[in-house]
């Protein structure tokens, strides 16, 4: 079956990349963004076969996703790490990404921009996501000046992100094996990567994000 994904090439995405600052890199149309998950077998092949989260995965524990495709190559060892072999790409409901980000609160209160440490901790309780920027990577892992975002879900977010959210989901780890191939043949001009942009911040999650 073939995937929704669109991959380009990444040299030619890289070259208009912006290359400092924080930006929500992904891949996205009008009406969904794509974020990336990478789970043990049990868990990822569950949500690969039915379409959302379920049997092991966990409502109780916080669940991080990675709208950058690089990011989640680099956590994840190119799919290669224990527990994260499984790479899912998940179509998710844009005006939910969109409430996501607006909810959000920094995971330190060093990097949340409130003025004393109980704002930050009230936001936090009032809050079911978190939010980290993170120095984004290049395909071999080196990293970059550009900050990549990923967003921590609990509690109802979580609840609603791993069912009742979900536009598309796939299993991505056959097209991540072919393109880890391609880099440890040293070939960076034949390495295809999904198609990302930065994202269109909306104006109410701006201040959330420090943006």
């Amino acid at each position: 079956m073939s995937s929704r994904l669109r991959l380009e090439p990444y040299v030619a995405q890289a070259a208009r990349w912006p290359r400092a600052g924080k930006h929500v890199m992904a891949q996205y149309d009008a009406d969904s963004v794509v974020v990336y998950q990478a789970y043990r077998p049990a868990i990822g092949r569950f949500a690969a076969t039915h379409g959302w989260f379920g049997g092991d995965f966990s409502l109780s524990r916080m669940s991080w996703i990675k709208p950058n495709f690089l990011w989640m190559m680099y956590r994840s060892g190119w799919g290669q790490k224990p527990d994260q072999e499984v790479v899912l790409a998940v179509w998710l409901r844009r005006d939910a990404f969109d409430a996501l980000l607006a909810q959000a609160v920094a995971s330190s209160f060093g990097a949340s921009g409130l003025a004393d440490r109980a704002a930050w901790q009230a936001a936090v309780a009032r809050s079911s996501v978190r939010l980290q920027w993170d120095p984004d990577h290049g395909p071999g892992g080196q990293p970059l000046e550009r900050r990549a975002i990923q967003l921590g879900l609990r509690g109802e977010a979580l609840a609603q992100y791993a069912r009742a959210w979900i536009v598309h989901l796939e299993d991505v780890s056959p097209m991540v094996a072919v393109q880890r191939a391609t880099l440890a043949r040293g070939d960076l001009g034949a390495l295809q990567t999904p198609a990302e942009a930065p994202y269109p911040v909306p104006v109410a999650a701006r201040a959330a994000l420090g943006v």
